[in-house]
């Protein structure tokens, strides 16, 4: 008997929406500034499903106007929901495009829900045969699951696919019959469809009434049998709970038709879907596609192969495009890459290899000859404390390089580095390069400084488009056309079997590394005329670059960490996380294991009931994430103690226990990587480790900064940091002038702010009032609400809007200044810094109220944000030069948001505290004086 076909239904617009806001926080913007996030949402979805699933039969189903009918039957249907995404509305037609490209049926019709198609089709195929999969996170399609009808729910947020057939719908809606799906969604409503459903009926309730009635009408024919107010709700609203089933019901009998012939997957137009791919500048999903349609895909496990009731369907049957076993080098010759953008094998170019001896002679005669010119060194390995060089290419004219390579033995490398080193040396030559901080630690290794003006062609572009990703390969497709040699295809993938740089034949080096100097030296002329375009040069010359050299100073030096005190820490965390563990075990009545969400939320939500209405997750599971338990904690002591068991054995894991394994064995010290080119606001991003995200609100936390320690007893940490920055810019940026007063007056704003807003005089302030008046200050900037106020105040949401209220008409200018700045972005698509950095807010005019909200937002903190990073930037630029030019032994070690940490060396210590809290106050000048707190100690938490 030949294999059960099966087809795959996909709800476009649930992947979609779906796909857009998992990438909600970090959008993918291209170069042309589109958002192109819910286009990438869905395509990988769809190929997962593809290289999954290896479907026989696949279609994609669209909503088109609406459901008529619903909307006649009740108006409110859907009219809660926000205005579709603009990148949502603009992704469509694009989505459509490759679908068509593709060759994979669209499915939609005027007046007809997504939902309903799919029913129809699905019930259609399951007459002829078929298993059907329907691809959709919608729980509401339970209703239509049969013996041959499965939900096929995709991966999300680290949770694999989850396939439901009848066992499953049964066990999440407590159901008998899948059919069932639809009284129950009719008893408790749909929030996100605004179906009403029944007064006071949830999740439970509909359970309980499906097992003792059935159905809708069973429910609604014994009434009597309901007490109370139950009673009274369900009687009085029968109609509406008829109606809010009808809503629900899906269709499977709207006027379209499955047909095999046309839901066959086949062959698709490669060329096609790879212009498609280009245009939004998609590298790896091209690659993706090129791989699964050239048979190249690796083996992945079909989720529906396996036995079980949620995995019955069979493996698909041969005789198919070659996606399904045919023959891979077939596929190959049918699916090329078909590549717009030229490549190293089309350009003519001239790279060539220096030898030692003569020929580098003659090449430095021409190389000192130069004004401008790029360098790129290539290494063993990406940490540049370890990293040994293998060569070095230069460029200084487009498509043509030279590479020379630098040999293990340290005496010919050191020789020939010595030969290279005015130019590296000479002030008269600007060096350009992609992350040149990279190439100025690994010369340093080799006591080569690199002087002279520099131009990073990665920092340029963060400048000119922050929103985007700024690696070279990235780079050379967008704004040259043009696909550089990968470096896997010289070292091969990450593993075992990867080859050093070192083993790779020098003929392949020197094509390699001088491609990448040409490259970089063709983005630099691409991107000069765009610094000056989007008047970012000034920042560029005056901040970035300088704080290049800084940043690369502070990641070598590193610091001292006390590893036996972090050793005490952790067994001192161990005993802490078992007390935890302990408390919650007892007030819980049982062990369990706590870290698990699923198994939490069943102690504390269907075991304690600690709430009435508990959230859910879109899987139905109860949840248990940090903003839902914050809430609920000050109420209840066993939450409370399973944040403290959460945020402690965080601690332990990232930090207690991490740090000492990222100790540098050369160096015995840890050193942070700074990065430029990844906050959208211009603050710098910490890594391996991260140093900006100690928690320092708690005991423990703030132990943590215990463990960095001065270089050894002639030095000691000594911190400086600005005190409440923010508020100082914002006031000077909204001339508040009771704010600037009370700054200028060294009065304690948070006192100050409580005292007008409460209306009582300074020196009778209570420490609550203070303390919900520091909430407030910090919290206006983010657009705190009243309900925020009051989840992080005792505050009720009342007293909490009334506060916000009172604030705002205490300070009027400040609400003047939020409004402008909203009206600048609207009007001119950014906003900016004191010293014009620019924040870029596509969606400030957009038409879903959520988005738009959150680029308003934006709007009014990136400039505060951004300018406290521009102003603490200036500060370490001016010190560093100070402490290099006065030859001092203190070295600046961290910058840690606000705060700078320093080895001072104890015989310089008063010169050096004074002139770090004088640069750092002088760095800017605002209406506001800025004001540091300087402290120091024999470690980090006592200088702080």
């Amino acid at each position: 008997m030949p294999d059960q076909k099966r087809l795959f239904l996909l709800d476009a617009y649930a992947l979609i929406f779906r796909g857009y806001y998992a990438l909600i926080k970090n959008p993918r913007i291209n170069s042309k500034g589109m958002d192109t996030s819910a286009i990438m949402g869905f395509m990988n979805s769809l190929f997962d499903v593809i290289k999954r699933e290896k479907p026989d039969h696949l279609a994609v189903a669209f909503d088109k106007g609406g459901s008529v009918e619903r909307t006649e039957m009740f108006e409110e249907y859907k009219a809660n929901r926000d205005e579709t995404p603009d990148a949502i509305r603009i992704a469509i037609p694009y989505i459509q495009q490759i679908l068509n490209a593709m060759k994979i049926p669209v499915v939609e019709l005027e007046g007809y829900e997504a939902d309903d198609l799919i029913g129809t089709l699905a019930k259609q195929a399951e007459k002829e045969d078929y298993k059907v999969f329907m691809v959709t996170p919608d729980k509401d399609f339970g209703q239509l699951v049969s013996e041959n009808i499965f939900m096929y729910r995709p991966a999300r947020m680290g949770n694999g696919i989850e396939i439901w057939g009848i066992p499953e719908v049964q066990k999440r809606f407590g159901v008998e019959r899948p059919e069932q799906v639809i009284d129950y969604l009719g008893m408790m409503g749909d929030a996100s469809d605004n179906i009403p459903g029944l007064p006071g009926v949830g999740d439970k309730t509909a359970k309980k009434f499906l097992e003792q009635f059935e159905s809708m009408e069973g429910l609604l024919a014994n009434t009597d049998k309901l007490k109370g107010k139950m009673k009274e709700k369900v009687e009085e609203n029968a109609e509406l709970g008829r109606l809010s089933r009808k809503l629900a019901e899906i269709k499977i009998d709207c006027e379209v038709t499955f047909n095999a012939d046309d839901f066959e997957m086949c062959e698709p137009d490669a060329e096609k879907v790879q212009q498609i791919f280009e245009e939004l500048e998609f590298r790896r999903l091209k690659e993706q596609f090129l791989k699964i349609f050239s048979g190249e895909t690796e083996t992945v496990t079909q989720v529906t192969s396996t036995p079980t009731a949620k995995q019955q369907a069979k493996v698909a049957g041969s005789g198919q495009f070659t996606l399904f076993g045919g023959n891979p080098s077939e596929a190959a010759a049918t699916i090329k890459d078909i590549n717009s953008r030229q490549t190293i094998t089309e350009v003519p170019h001239f790279y060539q290899t220096v030898k030692e001896g003569l020929s580098i002679k003659l090449f430095m005669e021409k190389l000192m000859q130069q004004k401008s010119v790029c360098f790129d060194t290539e290494t063993t390995s990406l940490n540049p404390l370890e990293a040994e060089l293998v060569g070095i290419a230069f460029s200084w004219e487009a498509k043509k390089g030279f590479y020379i390579p630098i040999p293990e033995d340290k005496v010919t490398a050191l020789g020939i580095l010595e030969e290279l080193r005015p130019f590296f040396e000479s002030e008269a030559i600007e060096k350009i390069g992609q992350n040149l901080k990279y190439d100025i630690k690994v010369m340093k290794n080799y006591g080569i400084e690199v002087k002279g003006k520099l131009f990073d062609t990665m920092l340029a572009h963060y400048l000119i488009n922050p929103d985007m990703r700024h690696n070279m390969d990235v780079l050379a497709e967008t704004y040259l056309n043009y696909t550089p040699v990968s470096i896997t295809e010289l070292i091969g993938k990450k593993g075992k079997n990867q080859l050093s740089m070192r083993q790779v034949p020098l003929e392949k080096q020197t094509e390699y590394a001088s491609e990448d100097a040409d490259i970089t030296l063709q983005l630099a002329q691409q991107f000069r005329p765009e610094l000056l375009e989007a008047k970012t040069e000034e920042l560029f010359e005056s901040i970035e670059i300088p704080l290049l050299r800084v940043l690369a100073d502070m990641e070598t030096e590193g610091i001292n960490l006390d590893e036996d005190f972090l050793k005490e820490l952790s067994t001192v965390l161990d005993v802490d996380i078992k007390n935890l563990e302990q408390k919650i075990y007892k007030a819980a009545g049982e062990e369990f294991n706590i870290a698990s969400p699923k198994q939490l939320g069943e102690i504390l939500f269907d075991k304690l009931k600690l709430v009435d209405k508990p959230k859910k997750t879109k899987t139905g599971q109860y949840s248990t994430a940090e903003d839902v338990l914050s809430y609920l904690a000050k109420n209840h002591e066993i939450i409370k103690n399973v944040l403290d068991y959460r945020g402690l054995a965080k601690l332990k894991s990232t930090y207690v226990d991490a740090l000492p394994e990222q100790v540098e064995t050369k160096t015995k010290r840890v050193h942070t990587d700074y990065m430029q080119t990844v906050a959208a606001t211009g603050r710098l991003s910490s890594n391996n480790p991260n140093l900006q995200n100690i928690p320092i609100r708690t005991e423990r936390g703030r132990q943590v900064r215990k463990a960095f320690i001065p270089r050894d007893e002639n030095y000691t940490l000594l911190a400086a940091d600005y005190s409440q920055i923010e508020l100082r810019i914002i006031a000077a940026l909204s001339e508040e002038d009771t704010m600037i007063e009370a700054f200028k007056n060294g009065e304690d704003i948070h006192a100050s702010t409580a005292s007008k807003v409460f209306n009582v005089p300074i020196d009778e302030v209570t420490r609550e009032q203070r303390s919900n008046a520091k909430t407030v200050n910090f919290g206006i900037i983010y657009g705190v609400s009243a309900f925020g106020l009051s989840n992080q105040t005792d505050l009720t949401r009342a007293e909490s809007k009334e506060l916000i209220e009172t604030y705002y008409k205490t300070y009027p200018k400040l609400r003047n200044y939020m409004g402008e700045q909203v009206d600048f972005a609207r009007d001119n698509g950014y906003v900016q810094t004191v010293l014009g950095r620019r924040r870029y807010l596509k969606d400030i005019n957009g038409s879903n109220a959520v988005v738009r909200g959150a680029a308003e937002r934006n709007a009014v903190n990136a400039p505060i944000q951004g300018s406290a990073a521009d102003i603490i930037k200036i500060a370490m630029i001016n010190i560093h030069k100070k402490l290099s030019e006065g030859n001092y032994k203190t070295k600046m070690l961290l910058q840690v948001h606000d705060e700078l940490v320093f080895d001072a060396y104890k015989p310089e210590l008063e010169d050096v505290k004074n002139m770090i809290k004088i640069e750092m106050e002088n760095a800017y000048t605002l209406a506001v004086p800025l004001d540091v707190e300087v402290g120091i100690g024999d470690n980090w938490l006592e200088a702080h």
